[in-house]
């Protein structure tokens, strides 16, 4: 079979569509991701680094915007309200060595202190940021690159979930963490790490319609 006739494997949009402009573009794979942790638990590198080794599953962030309804003449204009950052969820594979356990006992107890029942003073006590990034698949001295980046800042514990064991099972213990957050942002590949997605946004100028950044 010729190469060329796998760039037809997809849909033609337009007509009159070459070959050369008509392949599928590679997807990101769900598999291909790596969750770190910036100010978790003790704060140490190496600790935070095995929370990284040890992630089993994440959910990527979801946003709601809320709806505003105007009623006018004969219709009905909607416009976007304030928005909500949906919770995310976090597995970890809960290792023998305790390490994982202990690292979500140290943030925990950073929020709240169960001993003394004593809370934190303010969110910065103990509020952390969380990076997801999808990857390549590079490996070893091909290094991965990074093709996506969502941090996610103001994170707290909001429900951390030690799950269950049994008798009749073989599967690994796990620790399920819901984290809240305050904002995030995401970084496209090839896009300076600060900002967003896309150019800087254009918005008009309501008093003389002209276009300001």
């Amino acid at each position: 079979m010729s190469v060329s006739t796998l760039q037809r494997f997809t849909v033609p949009v337009e007509a009159g569509q070459t070959s050369a402009t008509q392949g599928l573009l590679m997807p990101k794979l769900q598999y291909r991701f790596r969750v770190s942790f910036q100010g978790f638990g003790s704060s140490a590198a190496s600790d935070t680094m095995e929370l990284t080794k040890q992630v089993r599953d994440f959910t990527r962030p979801q946003i709601d915007f809320d709806d505003i309804t105007l009623d006018v003449y004969n219709s009905k204009i909607r416009m976007a309200g304030r928005h909500t950052w949906s919770d995310i969820t976090i597995t970890l594979l809960d290792d023998q060595s305790g390490r994982v356990s202990r690292q979500v006992g140290e943030q925990l107890q950073k929020q709240f202190d169960f001993f003394e029942q004593a809370s934190a003073a303010s969110g910065a006590d103990y509020k952390f940021t969380t990076l997801c990034q999808m990857l390549d698949g590079g490996n070893g001295q091909k290094e991965p690159s990074i093709v996506e980046q969502w941090e996610m800042y103001g994170c707290f514990i909001q429900n951390a979930n030690y799950n269950s064991v049994a008798y009749n099972t073989s599967e690994p213990v796990t620790i399920s963490l819901t984290l809240r957050f305050d904002n995030a942002i995401q970084i496209a590949s090839g896009e300076a790490l600060e900002g967003g997605v896309g150019n800087a946004t254009t918005r008009p100028d309501p008093t003389t319609n002209t276009a300001t950044s």
